[in-house]
């Protein structure tokens, strides 16, 4: 594991420890409607069918202040605002880092965007806890994400089955053929393929190309990172991809611009991806 990640891992696991003595929280006694956010992923794939016209891209526009590899995006960023212009440009979901010391981000701006839009909502940080499961419910996310490579097998499993019973979906990060085996051992559905080695931090969209031929058609692909222009999207598209998370790209898109960039990305009038 690398020092980046374990650092990551550390700091999550003080974060929760001091988040549960301060804010008691339990898991909610009532969970909320499963399967948002793979509903909204999957919702152009499903009007192409319809119609018999090529599927384009979902995408999932992304909130944060900054990351280790490239120090300050957008430090002044009302996470609000963009949230806002991301759903009225297009996107079909929006992903929030809570993560703060290397991300800027905080659960307050994931409470304060679910309150803002109508599109599903996930939590992106270092989850290692159940706890962080229940504070992402308690702020209205529609899913979390688990990374695979920061959590053993049976954790990921007792993690994924967790959000379930809260009524969350789990996207499921992966970056090689080992994390995609375990995400298949434990029954994951949704997975995110990293772009991003997270021992390195160096980006190659060749990762999706490569696992892309190994995800089988019952699980829905998504592609993180690296992802900045059409030519990447069509890259990771052919590859079998269903949607992208895009950060980097469309945080320095203005607000005028962005429905023309999420268009440019989704690929719409090209050519058609892998059989899915």
């Amino acid at each position: 594991m690398s020092d980046f990640l374990m650092e990551m891992i550390v700091s999550s696991a003080r974060r929760a420890e001091a988040a549960r003595e301060r804010t008691p929280l339990a898991r909610p006694q009532t969970a909320g409607p499963h399967g948002r956010l793979r509903a909204a992923l999957a919702a152009p794939a499903a009007a192409a069918h319809e119609t018999g016209q090529p599927a384009s891209l979902a995408v999932i526009a992304e909130i944060k202040r900054r990351s280790p590899s490239k120090g300050d995006i957008a430090p002044d960023l009302d996470a609000v605002e963009r949230a806002r212009a991301y759903e009225a440009a297009g996107a079909e979901a929006i992903s929030v880092l809570t993560e703060p010391d290397r991300f800027g981000g905080s659960l307050d701006d994931l409470r304060a965007v679910v309150a803002a839009v109508n599109i599903p909502v996930l939590r992106k940080d270092f989850i290692i806890d159940p706890y962080q499961i229940w504070e992402a419910a308690d702020a209205g996310a529609a899913a979390v994400l688990l990374i695979a490579a920061a959590l053993p097998s049976g954790s990921l499993g007792a993690l994924l089955d967790e959000c379930h019973d809260c009524g969350l979906d789990a996207l499921v990060e992966v970056h090689d053929a080992d994390d995609l085996e375990r995400a298949y051992s434990v029954g994951a559905t949704m997975m995110g393929v990293n772009n991003r080695d997270l021992r390195t931090l160096e980006v190659d969209v060749t990762v999706s190309e490569d696992l892309g031929a190994l995800i089988g058609p019952c699980v829905l692909f998504v592609s993180e990172s690296g992802v900045g222009t059409p030519s990447d999207a069509r890259r990771v598209r052919v590859a079998g991809a269903q949607a992208i998370l895009v950060g980097e790209a469309l945080l320095g898109t203005p607000h005028h611009h962005l429905a023309a960039a999420i268009a440019s990305l989704r690929g719409i009038g090209g050519p058609a991806g892998g059989a899915r």
